[in-house]
C-alpha cells in the first residue's frame, strides 16, 4: 500500500506539471478593465514621471524660499494658479495662490498652506495690490517633485505582476491604455460517471444531476482560466479517451490542461484509471480529507489533474491544488486570504490527514464549521465563506483554537 503523499509535495508537484506546460505563453493586448485579474506578460517601464511636474501638496501660497526671512515677510499676491493651468515665472516678492495638484510656477521651491498665511483666505481673483504676511519655509516643503513617484525609464511593473485595481490605476496614470497580458490556460473540464446526467434531464432510479462541472467550471473561470466543456463521459473507458484525444491533437488547437473529475478511486469501475492506462499518470492517496485519491501526469503531452467525484472534494482538490499551482506559476488569480481565526466549537480530525471543513466567519471573527467532514455535503459547502485547514497531526481541538482560515 502506497504511503499517502502530504499535501505540501502534492501541491509542488501541480506547480511542476504546470510550470513547463506553461514556460511560452502567448500574450494579448487589452484595454486596462477588460485586464483585471490577469498577469502582466512583459515588463513595462513608465513613459513619463509620476508626477510629470512638480506639482503642491496644499492649498497655499507658491513662493520664493529666499523671499522670507526667518521673522516672516509681507509679499504681494500674484495671479492664482488653479489646477490643470501652466503657470507664469513667480517674481521676486510675490506669493502665488495656488491649488492642490496645481504646478508650482518657475522660481517657487516651496508652498506655505492657507492656514499659515495672514490671512487665511485667498484674496479676490479681481483684487489687485493684495499683500499676504507669511511665515518662513524651507526649500521643498509641500512640494511634490517631478518623478518623485517613480521616475521615466524606470520598472513600473514586472512581468508576471498580478493586474488589481492599483496596478491598472498606475498604468491609466502613465497615460496607458491597453496592457499586454498573459493568455488564459485553457482548460478541458470532463466530468464522469454513468450515473451522473445534466441537470434538467429527467433523473431516473440511481441517477443524480452533474453538480461538480458547474463548480468547478465556475471556480475556474473565476480564476482567469478559460473552460471547455466536454460533457459527462461514461464508464467507458474507450468514450473517455475518444473524448481526451479530440482535445488534445496537436494540430487542433489542443487545449493546456485537463481536469476530470470522478473515476480515480480504487473501486471496479473507475473509468479514468483505465482510460489513462498506458499513459504517464499516477493515481495515489494524499493525506487530506476531503479530496485523497488523486491523478496526475500527462495525457498526450497535456498535463492532467484526476480530482475525486464528490462535489466538496472536487472543489477542494481544486483549491487547495490547481488554484494555487496557478497563482505561482502564472502570477494569476491571487491567491486566497489567510486568516488565523479562533474555532466557535471544538472540532475532530482524523489522525494523520490534513483535513478541510468548510466554515462560516461570524462578525465577531470566529469562524463556524459548516456540516460535518463529508465530502457530499454541498449545501453546506454554499452556506461557506472559508475553508478551515486542520493539519495532519491535529486530531481535537477546542473551542477557541487558533486555526488557518483560506476566505473563499
Amino acid at each position: 500500500m502506497s504511503v499517502p503523499r502530504s499535501v505540501a509535495a502534492h501541491r509542488q508537484a501541480v506547480v511542476e506539471l504546470l510550470t513547463g506546460a506553461t514556460a511560452a505563453r502567448a500574450s494579448h493586448r487589452l484595454p486596462l478593465l477588460e485586464a483585471l485579474g490577469g498577469a502582466l506578460a512583459v515588463d513595462v517601464h513608465a513613459p513619463i514621471p509620476l508626477p510629470p511636474f512638480d506639482n503642491s501638496q496644499m492649498d497655499g501660497f507658491a513662493v520664493r524660499s529666499k523671499d522670507i526671512p526667518d521673522a516672516g515677510a509681507e509679499l504681494w499676491v500674484a495671479a492664482p494658479v488653479p489646477a490643470g493651468a501652466a503657470p507664469a515665472a513667480l517674481r521676486p516678492g510675490f506669493a502665488a495662490p495656488i491649488m492642490t495638484g496645481a504646478m508650482i510656477p518657475e522660481g517657487a521651491d516651496a508652498v506655505v498652506p492657507i492656514e499659515k498665511a495672514t490671512p487665511d483666505t485667498f484674496p479676490d481673483a479681481t483684487a489687485r495690490d493684495a499683500v499676504v504676511d507669511l511665515p518662513a519655509v524651507a526649500p521643498g516643503t509641500y512640494v511634490r517633485n517631478r518623478g518623485s513617484d517613480i521616475e521615466e525609464g524606470a520598472l513600473a511593473l514586472p512581468s508576471g505582476t498580478l493586474l488589481g485595481p492599483a496596478q491598472l490605476g498606475l498604468l491609466a496614470a502613465l497615460g496607458m491604455t491597453t496592457v499586454e497580458v498573459r493568455q488564459p490556460l485553457r482548460v478541458l473540464l470532463v466530468t464522469t460517471g454513468d450515473e451522473v446526467v445534466e441537470p434538467g434531464e429527467e433523473l431516473t432510479a440511481g441517477k443524480i444531476f452533474d453538480s461538480n462541472g458547474t463548480l468547478l467550471e465556475a471556480s475556474m473561470r473565476q480564476a482567469g482560466l478559460a473552460v471547455v466543456r466536454a460533457g459527462i463521459s461514461d464508464d467507458d473507458p474507450t468514450s473517455l479517451v475518444t473524448v481526451l484525444r479530440s482535445h488534445t491533437d496537436p494540430a487542433d488547437n489542443p487545449v493546456d490542461v485537463i481536469v476530470t473529475t470522478g473515476g480515480v478511486s480504487k473501486g471496479a469501475y473507475e473509468v479514468v484509471r483505465q482510460a489513462m492506462s498506458g499513459h504517464p499518470v499516477d493515481f495515489l492517496p494524499v493525506a487530506m480529507q476531503p479530496g485523497g485519491p488523486q491523478g496526475l501526469g500527462t495525457f498526450n503531452d497535456v498535463p492532467f489533474l484526476g480530482f475525486p467525484g464528490n462535489p466538496v472534494s472536487c472543489l477542494v482538490s481544486f483549491e487547495m491544488f490547481l488554484r494555487p499551482a496557478l497563482s505561482e506559476v502564472l502570477g494569476a488569480p491571487a491567491p486566497r486570504p489567510v486568516r488565523n481565526l479562533s474555532l466557535a466549537e471544538p472540532v475532530t480530525s482524523p489522525q494523520g490527514k490534513h483535513q478541510v471543513r468548510r466554515g462560516t466567519v461570524e462578525p465577531d471573527g470566529s469562524v463556524r464549521m459548516e456540516g460535518g467532514p463529508g465530502s457530499h455535503l454541498v449545501h453546506a459547502l454554499a452556506r461557506s465563506n472559508a475553508l478551515v485547514q486542520i493539519p495532519g497531526d491535529v486530531t481535537e481541538l477546542d473551542e477557541g483554537a487558533e486555526v488557518e482560515v483560506w476566505m473563499l
